[in-house]
């Protein structure tokens, strides 16, 4: 046994698996091979160090209409499944599989369609969202139910994030909140972000062009602390990107993780029909 509680093993890798090794070596928080593979088993057999998961889906889709006259925004097929069913499978495909589902408009079809999560190879309980008083609002019907941190997504978001990258960054700055971020040609449409570092110093919702104005904006997925619920007003209406978000930007408590993949928010007919021709058929 050696010091810091580690034992010395001797391993045999295929040679076509090192490059691949050796692409997480960053020379910071991977310094090495060895390191490399600790790291790596470290995550995928002890598990995600956050395993909740919140998905807002009690919006009514107006932009969506007239196909969110008949099912909610998050049931809407693309590639012969609802979106909050490639939400849930990314989920469970990176191990984190207590889902809770605030629902609303058409909820029924959601809870009928997923009943406890089991076919699908997670957990799924239901919150009935009582009114429609934004996301903030939706949140703090949990404000009783959690304890711990948790994964927040919007259930018209399509993406391919690695949750475990995310959680992790997320842990090392130690914050209230972790918001995921992308790049967009057309940021005014969505919440705009200025950072720091990782910090985010600055947070806009749709704000006006105007020159210089940053194009990494809100990719609807973060990383909460339970304390969250402290900066959420106890009643009326509550926006978390109009609100909430940018009172953590003021007081250094909101930090952002950009990340590649694709992603769709499936707000407009526009949007989906990008989505059904770009989107990858599993």
């Amino acid at each position: 046994m050696t010091n810091k509680g580690r034992s010395r093993l001797t391993i045999t890798l295929r040679q076509d698996l090192l490059p691949f090794l050796d692409q997480t070596i960053d020379g910071t928080k991977i310094r090495n091979r060895s390191h490399a593979i600790e790291y790596i088993l470290g995550k995928y057999l002890q598990g995600p160090k956050i395993g909740k998961a919140v998905i807002l889906a009690g919006g009514k889709g107006i932009q969506m209409r007239p196909l969110t006259y008949e099912m909610p925004k998050t049931m809407i097929p693309v590639h012969g499944k609802p979106i909050l069913q490639h939400i849930i499978e990314s989920l469970r495909d990176q191990r984190i599989k207590d889902i809770t589902v605030l629902i609303g408009h058409l909820g029924e079809m959601v809870q009928d369609y997923f009943k406890d999560g089991s076919k699908f190879g997670v957990n799924i309980d239901y919150v009935k969202e009582k009114h429609q008083y934004g996301t903030g609002g939706s949140l703090r019907e949990l404000k009783n139910k959690i304890n711990d941190a948790f994964i927040l997504i919007y259930g018209d978001v399509l993406s391919e994030i690695n949750y475990l990258e995310f959680i992790d960054f997320h842990k090392s700055h130690n914050q209230i909140a972790s918001m995921a971020l992308t790049s967009q040609d057309h940021p005014t449409e969505y919440g705009v972000v200025n950072l720091q570092g990782s910090k985010i110093v600055k947070f806009e919702e749709k704000p006006e062009k105007k020159p210089g104005l940053s194009h990494l904006i809100n990719a609807g997925m973060y990383i909460l602390e339970s304390n969250i619920f402290k900066y959420i007003p106890p009643k009326g209406y509550v926006s978390l990107e109009q609100d909430i978000f940018p009172d953590l930007a003021k007081k250094d408590k909101l930090f952002g993780y950009p990340f590649t993949g694709a992603w769709f928010d499936v707000a407009t007919p526009e949007i989906y029909e990008n989505v059904i021709k770009e989107w990858p058929k599993n």
